[in-house]
């Protein structure tokens, strides 16, 4: 049988897999699974992580399996031994549970190029932060002429039926509850407010996204006309031409860490971080911090600037000192019941 380069070059990858985690079989070999998020993300790192992943591997195969952090959660939960998700991306509340039900490799710090140069809240041992996600209000200029100010614009009569959220799946949907519990007197431990105020909402509730990407689907549709939104996700739709804006609110925008995990018993191991290693490089923030994905970088030898930089912060510090970042293991602690409560109520 005549082998080809690349057949070569993956036999390579895999017995160099084999070799640096004993455990691992000829037969557990397979493509590298990275559990991106739906939507902008899928788009963001099929364009710019993939083909950095690709190059320092020498083409190793990879596929995205884009999906929700609880659901990336329970499907390893229900194949530990043989996980199908070989790294998981998550926000700050998935994170924390997917840690304490270990299901995630400490990340090698000692190995890594580049974990030191990241910002002291990115340096997270368990699964360091490529990204920082940021919620704010989002908009339709052509329909909407005044831009809202506050989430409490979304209960403005005007907006009768064309405001959207999503379901407390995501953490978009949990973070936007907990800061409108926050305006009611509320907390992370105090939900009560929060879920009053969305019953108040019902009347100009127009959908309930399963997801972010879904929710982006409804402003192109026309379906909505203003909701809580991913800074990130706006801007891809800015591009293609999808008449949208997004500001921070009075309140402030929320701000959260994206972490990026190897998965426990996965096979792909040594792939899996270089993935990660291709995430926090430099190179690949700068040009996701680019038009059109816009995401947030957290290398500091990555400079802020374009529309980041005008429209969230100018640096790191900036970032850090004026957004509102929430408490997601207390958050964590009632999140189901949350989850239940919301899909038993809030219905349009």
């Amino acid at each position: 049988m005549q082998l080809n380069r690349r057949h070569l070059l993956q036999t390579a990858l895999t017995l160099g897999a084999m070799h640096a985690f004993p455990g691992i079989t000829w037969a557990q070999a397979r493509p590298l699974v990275f559990a991106t998020f739906t939507g902008s993300w899928e788009e963001a790192h099929k364009a710019v992580l993939v083909p950095a992943f690709r190059k320092a591997t020498s083409n190793a195969d990879i596929v995205l399996d884009p999906m929700l952090s609880v659901d990336q959660i329970s499907k390893i939960n229900a194949a530990k031994s043989n996980p199908p998700i070989d790294v998981m991306l998550h926000d700050p509340g998935p994170a924390l549970q997917a840690i304490a039900q270990g299901l995630v490799e400490p990340y090698p710090v000692e190995r890594s190029a580049h974990f030191k140069d990241l910002i002291p809240a990115a340096q997270e041992a368990t699964g360091p932060s490529p990204f920082f996600q940021t919620v704010g209000l989002t908009y339709n200029p052509d329909t909407v002429t005044t831009p809202p100010t506050s989430w409490a614009d979304l209960w403005k009569p005007e907006f009768k039926n064309r405001v959207g959220i999503t379901n407390l799946n995501s953490t978009l949907g949990t973070g936007f509850l907990v800061e409108i519990a926050k305006m009611h007197g509320g907390s992370e431990s105090n939900i009560e407010p929060g879920f009053k105020a969305l019953d108040q909402l019902k009347p100009n509730l127009s959908a309930v996204a399963a997801n972010p990407g879904q929710l982006a689907t409804l402003f192109q549709q026309g379906q909505i006309d203003i909701s809580p939104g991913n800074f990130n996700a706006i801007q891809i739709l800015k591009a293609r031409g999808v008449p949208v804006e997004w500001v921070a609110p009075k309140e402030g925008a929320i701000a959260f860490k994206t972490t990026i995990h190897i998965v426990r018993n996965s096979p792909n191991q040594e792939l899996a971080f270089k993935l990660i290693e291709a995430a926090l490089s430099p190179e690949v923030q700068a040009q996701l911090m680019e038009e059109p994905y816009l995401i947030v970088p957290t290398n500091t030898k990555v400079r802020m600037g374009g529309e980041i930089a005008k429209a969230l912060a100018k640096d790191h510090a900036d970032m850090l000192s004026k957004f509102v970042f929430q408490d997601w293991a207390k958050i964590n602690e009632q999140r189901s019941a949350w989850i239940e409560r919301f899909n038993r109520e809030i219905r349009i």
